[in-house]
């Protein structure tokens, strides 16, 4: 060997050597990474791009799965709704600036709703944001998100990502959950440190939902009331369905023998089929009454805030709540016995308080039992029409048998009189299988709420749109054909808002604003993404093509013909749409 091949050799051994004896080293991409994988998150719903693509591909590479929507506000309802179903937060990545503004009201309707979300976005650096020098989608997000959710933080260097998720996960899901906003400026992303290093600094939250116990004296208040009721009442809330104490409760309603009213996302926690369901009894019970126990129910706008003629005479009943908020209490009528817990804990103490049952009077029972009988059998030869064009009740009237047939399978629906509808019509055996548009009753929830149904639970998902809320996410079709996911979304298709017989006033070539393209055939749109497509006119046609839909797993849209003239303006809630007592408009 010449001299100079060995001294070449020599400085490749050497420099080999050196190599092999420097520090191993991580970065901000794989910190976050590992952060969130400590902690058992392993699906990110994300709309790629600046800053964060190489953090997306990264996380795919290192096995967590990564769902990418066309719109952010969906894919930050996606994260919101795993977080109902899991209780572990569900999260969110997008873009700085715009792409953080789109996911905001997703995250704004998390918190509202109680669901644990986290969004992370990308944002521009903070010496140019804070003297407003006009960097590349320059926005002060954290200042932005701090007023809309739970709580907000921002991480500026590596070695603090650790414990900047670990805050986030506990914020989101500890006492009331909600969502929280985490600001990661691009430059954090490539900070490097020793690889040991960063591995010491990541944490994995221990013990973030505590059991809250109420007091002795607070639990035996609550059970004086019960046992002194004449006409008791428990009506659980989508928090009852959050608390998975789906046991504990099914005992406590059996062991008292107290009829039951579930709110619409807390359907299926029991049978609606259940004995004790006073579902189909709603207006009697609410009236009548004496003694109420809300379990993870607010007496928001959704229960005419505890007031007026649905809840009978004035001061005529007494209100047990349990919740974990304390301010909670009080907040529209007097609550007679706050229980201030969580609901697993709080029902536990509950059911062993109340010793051998409760049996309620026997003429109490006997008459929510009656007027549910009266109800079904009123309603039962609507459900049963097969007219086409179709209404509202025979429609649904097939997709209730659909969901019989399958108790296990997700029903994700949104819309006005759809929706209306549906809560009452189809029932519901197991609980969280339910999402529909909750507390603010926000429409565009569905294709983001579906995608995570599937992804979250491996379920079959039957999505049920009306066509105008339908339209608020309907691009996602494409992402649902893409992961090949088992969702069969089903419009109801009246060719518009409510209805689709408004008329131009002015008689004008411009449509009213409340009506769509007339006829217009969705099912083609899943068709161009390689989806299945189907249009049906009547019941019959519904039910074989969701049954077939349902069985195959395939991504598929079905079309369905609803008379236009069929619904009602603003559905059930039309007493909230203000009108003009000048001018009566056309309808």
């Amino acid at each position: 060997m010449s001299t100079a091949a060995a001294t070449i050799t020599k400085n490749q051994a050497t420099e080999a050597s050196v190599v092999e004896d420097a520090p191993a080293l991580t970065d901000g991409f794989q910190l976050v990474i590992d952060a969130l994988k400590l902690n058992d998150i392993n699906n990110l719903y994300v709309v790629p791009g600046i800053p964060i693509s190489d953090l997306l591909r990264m996380a795919q590479a290192e096995g967590m799965r990564v769902v990418s929507f066309r719109h952010e506000q969906n894919a930050g309802n996606a994260a919101a709704i795993a977080g109902f179903m899991t209780k572990k937060p569900g999260v969110c990545m997008t873009v700085s600036a715009p792409g953080f503004l789109n996911g905001l009201t997703a995250l704004a309707n998390a918190t509202t709703n109680c669901f644990p979300m986290i969004l992370i976005s990308g944002s521009s650096e903070r010496e140019i944001v804070d003297l407003q020098q006009g960097d590349y989608e320059e926005m002060d997000q954290l200042a932005i998100a701090k007023p809309l959710c739970k709580a907000a933080f921002r991480i500026l260097h590596a070695q603090d990502i650790g414990i900047g998720v670990a805050r986030a996960i506990r914020a989101a899901v500890s006492g009331r959950p909600g969502g929280v906003y985490l600001d990661l400026p691009a430059k954090l992303f490539s900070q490097v440190m020793d690889a040991a290093e960063g591995a010491k600094s990541l944490v994995k939250v221990v013990d973030p939902t505590p059991a809250q116990y109420p007091s002795a004296d607070a639990v035996n208040r609550a059970l004086d009331l019960l046992k002194g009721a004449k006409r008791p009442l428990v009506i659980f809330g989508k928090g009852a369905a959050y608390a998975q104490a789906d046991e504990t409760i099914r005992s406590f309603v059996e062991k008292s023998g107290i009829p039951f009213l579930q709110m619409s996302m807390a359907k299926g926690l029991l049978p609606d089929t259940h004995p004790q369901s006073a579902g189909a009894a709603r207006s009697l019970v609410l009236q009548e009454a004496d003694v109420v126990m809300l379990v993870g129910a607010r007496l928001n706008w959704l229960l005419s805030h505890g007031k007026g003629k649905t809840w009978g005479k004035p001061g005529s009943k007494k209100f047990i709540q349990v919740d974990i908020e304390p301010r909670e209490m009080d907040s529209n009528v007097e609550i007679h016995a706050p229980l201030v817990g969580d609901i697993a804990s709080v029902m536990e103490v509950l059911l062993k308080g109340i010793d051998g049952g409760l049996t309620p009077p026997a003429d109490w029972m006997a008459t929510v039992a009656a007027k549910r009988e009266q109800n079904v059998a009123k309603m039962a030869p609507k459900l049963m029409s097969n007219a086409s064009p179709m209404n509202f009740h025979g429609a649904l009237g097939a997709l209730r048998r659909v969901i019989k047939e399958r108790p296990d399978a997700m029903l994700v629906n949104e819309g006005a009189n759809t929706l209306d509808l549906a809560r009452g019509i189809i029932d519901m055996y197991e609980p969280r299988k339910r999402l529909d548009v909750g507390t603010w009753g926000v429409m565009g929830v569905g294709m983001g709420y579906a995608v995570a149904a599937a992804v979250e639970s491996g379920k079959p998902v039957l999505a049920v749109e009306g066509d105008s809320a339908f339209g608020f996410s309907g691009m996602e079709v494409e992402t649902i054909c893409r992961y090949n996911l088992p969702v069969c979304i089903v419009i109801f298709n009246n060719n518009g808002i409510y209805r689709g017989t408004d008329v131009n006033p002015t008689g004008g070539n411009d449509p009213s604003p409340m009506v769509f393209v007339p006829g217009s055939r969705y099912d083609k749109m899943m068709e161009a993404f390689g989806g299945v497509g189907v249009h049906v006119t009547n019941p019959d046609e519904l039910y074989r093509a969701v049954s077939e839909a349902m069985d195959s797993g395939r991504p598929t849209l079905i079309n369905a013909v609803i008379d236009p003239a069929a619904g009602t303006e603003s559905g059930n809630i039309g007493s909230l749409n203000p009108t003009s007592s000048v001018r009566k408009m056309p309808s």
